[in-house]
């Protein structure tokens, strides 16, 4: 709530601070969505699979999908980061990173638990949309998991990192 007695010089400071987290939260999404995309990409060469899930099956395709879907996670996340629930832990770098994580963490198991295999069932595929390291059997299943795991948890190190120096 606004406090009518606040002073202009105090209003035009407090004013920024919304913009700013959104912001923030746009550069933090974008600088975590490289990094995630750049696991993915020479972890298991997922990005044409990412573009795939949206009719875009291809290396650049699979960018554009996954940098415009990692801008809209990440504003969830300075949402949710800048509820007065969380406001005890993000008064630091260490803090917010750490809440990063977590979140990447939990988006991972999200994603691919849960998003991925309703996507998938959604539209009738009964396999991936399209072919991913052409590894000897078994060996592709595991890296997979490997990847998307790793690839979370970097999305998140560097969202809650970069969301906290951006704010």
């Amino acid at each position: 709530m606004t406090d009518i007695h606040m002073t202009v010089e105090e209003t035009a400071t407090a004013r920024p601070t919304k913009t700013r987290t959104w912001t923030a939260g746009v550069v933090a999404g974008l600088v975590a969505g490289v990094g995630m995309g750049l696991v993915l990409q020479f972890g298991a060469d997922a990005m044409p699979l990412v573009g795939a899930l949206f009719g875009l099956p291809t290396v650049l395709g699979g960018w554009l999908v996954h940098l415009v879907t990692s801008v809209f996670f990440a504003l969830l996340f300075a949402g949710v980061v800048s509820s007065p629930l969380l406001s005890g832990y993000t008064g630091t770098v260490g803090g917010t990173t750490g809440l990063g994580v977590l979140y990447g963490a939990g988006l991972g198991v999200f994603t691919g638990g849960f998003l991925l295999p309703l996507w998938l069932n959604a539209v009738r595929a009964e396999a991936l949309p399209v072919p991913l390291l052409p590894l000897p059997t078994g060996f592709g299943e595991f890296v997979l998991p490997v990847v998307l795991a790793l690839a979370h948890l970097v999305y998140g190190l560097l969202l809650g990192a970069t969301f906290a120096l951006a704010r």
